[in-house]
């Protein structure tokens, strides 16, 4: 990719990945108040923020984020399959955008269980996977500073064939 783009493609990136963690850290909020709270109308609401905040704003930016991610590791020197850190980083992040897809409905269900006459208070939540979701983003996060060393034989295999077309360059 020109530096030009590469650096927008990575702007966005970090900037949806980091609004999805944002997102999630929000709804963790709203989701251990609908937990704990015994107020009627401020669980029910709860609910209903999880509805909004869900569908509005952690899908779309961790659709977005993976999607980013994907062309930013194809666009760049650290591939998609060269280094570990990248396929777990890919791995978490595809996992953790599959449970969440799963667990839309669940939040859905939820939302208009709450709207109902029903009290929201007897409710389940969905703090296991809010936490769940939270702790993978943040080894997303933790793996993308920190890069640890290790290449995938993919990598391996492209690194000597890159060294022997260099030597052969230099050779000649």
């Amino acid at each position: 990719m020109p530096p030009r783009v590469r650096k927008l493609v990575l702007t966005t990136h970090v900037t949806t990945s980091v609004g999805w963690l944002g997102a999630v850290i929000a709804y963790l909020a709203l989701d251990v108040t609908a937990v704990i709270s015994q107020e009627l109308q401020l669980t029910r609401s709860m609910y209903l923020a999880m509805e909004v905040t869900v569908n509005y704003a952690i899908v779309p930016l961790a659709l977005v984020s993976v999607l980013i991610g994907i062309i930013n590791a194809l666009g760049t020197t650290w591939g998609l399959f060269r280094h570990y850190w990248v396929l777990v980083k890919l791995v978490l992040t595809l996992a953790a955008t599959t449970v969440l897809l799963i667990e839309t409905s669940v939040v859905s269900r939820l939302a208009e269980a709450a709207a109902s006459a029903a009290d929201p208070r007897e409710l389940s939540g969905t703090l296991g996977h809010s936490i769940g979701g939270l702790v993978v983003l943040l080894l997303a996060l933790i793996l993308s500073v920190y890069k640890p060393r290790g290449l995938t034989r993919h990598g391996w295999r492209k690194q000597q064939k890159q060294r022997g077309n260099q030597r052969a360059a230099f050779e000649s």
